[in-house]
């Protein structure tokens, strides 16, 4: 039953989130992607602030502990952003320079369409492995964890894997092959899914420091991420449109709290 929870929920924000942003991509104007964005945030701090953190520290670990892996994760999360090896690019919904913002985010500028595309593959790949990894360490603390930070995952990697779309693209003549090829790098979340519950034994009693490790992660991506792209637009009418989808996003992982069985 765990190794299908952990199969399932990694299916779900693997390779269904790549299939949501290829439906959803033709017409992923700067109507709709903002929109995706402060939902993706409000879902992350959201899941990160009232569940992963509680589950941590109410764990036989010292809270102490935790808060410092969980600062550690904000540092490393930190450091590799600017080393450029932490995958996320979310700037999507403005006009029609996401290719030219994926180049510069993986240093590939000058070099081949063709460069570029292998860049962003091998880096969502790595970035997939991970989430896979978060995500079996969520089912094991309980089920209803583990379906809430694959929900989590889901949303923000849709405007995520919208970006990757456009970039593949511009090296792909065929639409469903660059498709193909972002959901084979989304499908690693299932690897790196079944990585973590055959290695559940050793994990275990790592569970809480996972939490953290999520935690920090979702917390990171959404403030250092997702919310400074949504202030680029000081529109007022644009800035309530972001409020209102970060609250939605807030509200429904806060809702599923009351369906939990405990």
């Amino acid at each position: 039953m765990l190794l299908l929870s952990i199969v399932l929920g990694t299916v779900l924000a693997g390779i269904g989130s790549v299939l949501l942003a290829a439906w959803i991509s033709p017409s992923a104007s700067s109507r709709f992607a903002p929109d995706m964005l402060s939902f993706a945030a409000g879902a992350l701090l959201s899941t990160a602030c009232m569940h992963l953190l509680p589950e941590a520290l109410s764990s036989e670990v010292e809270p102490r502990i935790i808060c410092i892996v969980l600062l550690a994760g904000f540092v490393l999360f930190f450091v590799l952003d600017n080393a450029e090896l932490w995958h996320h690019g979310h700037d999507h919904h403005q006009h029609q320079d996401t290719h030219d913002h994926h180049y510069h985010h993986h240093g590939a500028e000058g070099q081949s369409a063709k460069a570029g595309v292998w860049a962003v593959l091998v880096g969502d790949s790595v970035h997939c492995f991970a989430d896979g990894l978060l995500i079996a360490a969520a089912f094991m603390a309980r089920i209803e964890l583990g379906a809430l930070a694959s929900l989590a995952v889901l949303a923000h990697e849709i405007p995520h894997h919208l970006g990757d779309l456009a970039v593949v693209r511009q090296g792909d003549t065929v639409r469903f092959g660059s498709v193909v090829k972002v959901a084979l790098a989304g499908a690693v979340t299932v690897l790196g899914g079944v990585v973590g519950y055959a290695l559940q034994d050793a994990l275990l009693p790592l569970v809480p420091y996972f939490m953290a490790a999520a935690a920090s992660s979702f917390t990171y991506v959404a403030l250092a991420d997702l919310v400074p792209q949504l202030q680029k637009n000081h529109a007022p009418r644009q800035a309530y449109r972001h409020i209102a989808w970060m609250l939605l996003g807030i509200a429904l992982v806060a809702a599923s709290t009351t369906f939990e069985v405990v």
